[in-house]
C-alpha cells in the first residue's frame, strides 16, 4: 500500500495484518501513538514494531519450498 504523504514510513497494522488486510496506521500527535483506522489496535512506535517482527517471524518459510528432504525420520 501507498504512502498518502511524504515523510516518515508509515506503519501496517499488526492486528490487520495478522488477518492479511494491509492498512496503514495513523499518527496521534496529541497521545503519540499510532492507530488503525479499520480495527480498534492503537500503541506506540516500539509496540507496533515488536508486532510487526512477530508477524515477520510467522511467514519467515512462507516463499520456501519444502520438501521431504527437509524433514528428519
Amino acid at each position: 500500500m501507498a504512502q498518502s504523504a511524504k515523510g516518515k514510513l508509515n506503519f501496517r497494522c499488526p492486528s490487520c495484518f495478522m488477518r492479511d488486510i494491509d492498512i496503514d496506521m495513523f499518527y496521534d500527535k496529541d497521545l503519540k501513538e499510532y492507530y488503525c483506522i479499520r480495527c480498534c489496535y492503537h500503541g506506540s512506535e516500539a509496540d507496533v514494531l515488536e508486532k510487526n517482527e512477530m508477524a515477520r517471524f510467522r511467514y519467515r518459510d512462507m516463499l520456501k519450498r519444502i520438501t521431504v528432504e527437509d524433514y528428519d525420520d
